[in-house]
C-alpha cells in the first residue's frame, strides 16, 4: 500500500485529492498538512474532506507528516511547494508537484532536487489535458507556418497566476513543434492598433466564477479554422491525475518527470 501525505490538506484541491485516495485502490492517506494558522489544523482529515473520520490530524509540520509516507502530493503555492520539496530531500521521499506559477529560479530548484529523489512535476494532472498537448504537437507540426495560433483559456476568479500554467506549457509546446521562441513569438492579449504579426502566438486569460478550466488552441488558415478544446468538469480530474502519478513515481529511479512520462505519450 502506497502511502500519500497530501499537502494543502484543507483546501479545494487538498479535500478533493483525499477524497479520490479513499476510493482508490492501492494507495492511502496517511498526513495532511496546512499552512501555520490555518483553520483546518488539528481537523480530522477524513472528516474534512466529506469521507468520515479517519482519525488522522491535520498538521502543520510538513516533516512530521512526510516521515512515515511514500510520496508527498502538493497544489499550493510556489513558495510552499518549495518548502515541501526540501523537507522531501531531507527525507528522501517522492513528491508530485501540480503547482504553478513558479518563477525560473524556483523550477531550477526543481530540477536540481530531482537529482536526487523522484519528482513528478507538471502545470496539469488531468489525463485529458496531457493527451491535449501531445495532440497540440502533433496538429502544430502538421499545419506549420500556414497557421496563426491562438490560446485562450479560462478558470475561476480565485485563481492567482496567469496565464495559467497550462497555458504556458501549450504555447511552449507548440512553439517547439514549429521552431519558434515562446519568448519572442508569445503575445499576452491585445489592445489598440495591434495587427497580427507573422508567427505570433496569442495567449489570452478568462477569470469568472467557478470555471474549474478550460483550454482551447484554436488554429485559423486561410478558408478553415481547426480548434482543439478541453473543459474540466471538477477538480476531480486533477486529483486522479496526481494519485496515478503518484502510484507510478514510486516505482522510478530518481529523476524530474511530467504526465506525459506518466501516461506513456513520448
Amino acid at each position: 500500500m502506497i502511502k500519500v501525505v497530501v499537502i494543502g490538506a484543507g483546501g479545494r484541491m487538498g479535500k478533493t485529492i483525499v477524497a479520490c485516495v479513499e476510493d482508490t485502490q492501492g494507495v492511502s492517506v496517511s498526513g495532511g498538512t496546512e499552512h501555520a494558522g490555518h483553520p483546518s489544523i488539528g481537523s480530522d482529515l477524513g472528516e474534512l474532506a466529506g469521507i468520515g473520520k479517519k482519525e488522522i490530524s491535520v498538521v502543520e509540520s510538513v516533516e512530521g507528516a512526510l516521515a512515515g509516507c511514500d510520496v508527498a502530493i502538493d497544489f499550493t503555492t510556489p513558495e510552499s511547494s518549495i518548502k515541501t520539496l526540501d523537507a522531501a530531500l531531507r527525507y528522501e521521499k517522492s513528491i508530485v508537484i501540480g503547482t504553478t506559477g513558479f518563477s525560473a529560479e524556483q523550477k531550477e530548484i526543481i530540477s536540481q532536487a530531482a537529482e536526487k529523489i523522484r519528482c513528478v512535476f507538471a502545470p496539469n494532472m488531468s489525463v485529458g489535458v496531457n493527451v491535449l498537448f501531445k495532440i497540440a504537437e502533433d496538429v502544430s507540426k502538421t499545419l506549420g507556418d500556414a497557421y496563426d495560433v491562438e490560446i485562450v483559456e479560462a478558470h475561476h476568479k480565485f485563481k492567482k497566476d496567469a496565464p495559467s500554467g497550462t497555458a504556458v506549457r501549450l504555447s511552449e509546446i507548440i512553439a517547439d513543434s514549429l521552431d519558434r521562441d515562446i519568448n519572442k513569438v508569445g503575445v499576452y492579449g491585445r489592445k489598440g492598433m495591434a495587427e497580427r504579426r507573422p508567427k505570433e502566438i496569442g495567449i489570452h486569460t478568462v477569470r469568472a466564477g467557478d470555471i474549474v478550466g478550460e483550454h482551447r488552441v484554436l488554429y485559423g488558415g486561410m478558408g478553415e479554422t481547426i480548434e482543439l478544446f478541453h473543459r474540466a468538469q471538477s477538480r476531480e480530474t486533477f486529483a486522479r491525475g496526481s494519485i496515478r502519478a503518484a502510484k507510478w513515481l514510486v516505482s522510478q529511479l530518481p529523476g524530474l518527470y511530467d504526465m506525459q512520462d506518466v501516461l506513456g505519450l513520448r
